[in-house]
């Protein structure tokens, strides 16, 4: 392995875990729009920030390597102490089974997913004939409050778009971690970091328009209310309350809230409905669901109708159909910029 096939900033130490393709594709899964925060660094490497950590992370066979790099020190220097090779001497190790543990949180590797496709191709021919070149496709399990707050920022976007704000959230909003390459990497926002008097306005000058007023409103909604830990609690609830919960928070329509349920709190059952998936309903399908538009009814049918079909994980079925159609309705030099179900066309709803 090409462990220096990665950001000049080098880490102290490389460790791996065994993780065949056909239970996590990083290429796929980490840029189909379920988080913001991840890039392809180097071919083949992804870096991004996970539990206030920078990352990198690549594939080779069965393996999955990661490291994490040094935290910037108080006066700005990341690396104080170099080797011959440029690479920081002084990094800290952390320890080795709670690194393994965050990723195994964060992929949901205890989540077998050949058996589920073999069962999802057995129910459904048509998931069968697009999943075949599409293994892998996982559902990320994301702190919640991040995970919300960034779906907000996705009505009437599209990924790469959604990628830069939440960029320029963090870094004027968010500590900073460390350089790599010179570039600056921070921590995702606190809620109190967004719930300041100007916090909008400066959203606005950051270029979030509408979406300003939902992202503080919702930080200063949940940080006057449930909390950071109370809404982490939500995936002790049942779905639907869930769903009824974050439904009452600024800028959250029933799509966002399935986004937040699937990728954050622990409902596998949920399917975010757009008018993607609507369509594939009913011309893949021949689903007659969810009458002229797109209503909170339509989208229980249609979720209803999913969940029927695939069972208890739907959400995650979904999700590979939705990697599949971004990937196959791509152009080689327009990777990342697809509109659907994480895209343009996908959060009409976020806005009340």
């Amino acid at each position: 392995m090409k462990l220096r096939d990665v950001p000049s900033a080098c880490p102290r130490l490389w460790r791996s875990l065994r993780v065949p393709p056909a239970e996590l594709r990083l290429d796929l899964v980490l840029s189909s729009g379920q988080t913001f925060r991840w890039w392809e660094s180097s071919p083949g490497a992804w870096t991004g920030v996970l539990e206030g950590r920078v990352w990198t992370l690549r594939q080779e066979r069965d393996r999955l390597w990661y490291t994490v790099y040094e935290e910037e020190e108080e006066d700005g220097d990341a690396c104080p102490e170099k080797d011959g090779d440029g690479c920081p001497t002084g990094a800290a190790e952390p320890d080795s089974a709670e690194m393994e543990r965050i990723l195994r949180d964060y992929f949901q590797l205890d989540v077998g997913l050949p058996a589920l496709y073999r069962a999802w191709g057995a129910a459904d021919p048509r998931f069968r004939k697009v999943a075949k070149d599409f293994p892998g496709v996982r559902v990320l399990r994301q702190d919640p409050v991040e995970c919300l707050l960034s779906f907000i920022c996705t009505s009437n976007n599209h990924i790469s778009r959604i990628t830069a704000m939440i960029e320029r959230l963090c870094c004027a909003f968010g500590r900073r971690l460390c350089h790599l390459n010179a570039r600056p990497i921070h921590a995702f926002p606190s809620l109190s970091a967004l719930t300041g008097a100007d916090a909008e306005a400066r959203l606005r000058a950051l270029g979030f328009g509408y979406r300003a007023k939902f992202v503080s409103g919702s930080a200063r909604a949940i940080a006057e209310g449930l909390g950071a830990e109370g809404l982490c609690q939500l995936r002790a609830a049942p779905y639907a309350e869930a769903r009824r919960v974050l439904c009452t928070l600024p800028g959250v329509g029933t799509k966002v809230a399935d986004c937040v349920c699937l990728m954050a709190l622990d409902k596998a059952e949920a399917v975010p409905v757009d008018t993607h998936v609507w369509r594939i309903a009913q011309q893949r399908y021949g689903a007659v669901l969810g009458g002229r538009s797109l209503t909170p009814r339509a989208h229980q049918e249609i979720g209803d109708f999913f969940r029927g079909l695939w069972g208890p994980h739907a959400g995650w079925a979904q999700a590979v159909l939705f990697c599949a159609d971004l990937r196959k309705g791509q152009e080689p030099r327009s990777r990342g910029r697809a509109k659907g179900c994480r895209g343009q066309d996908s959060h009409r709803d976020g806005a009340p």
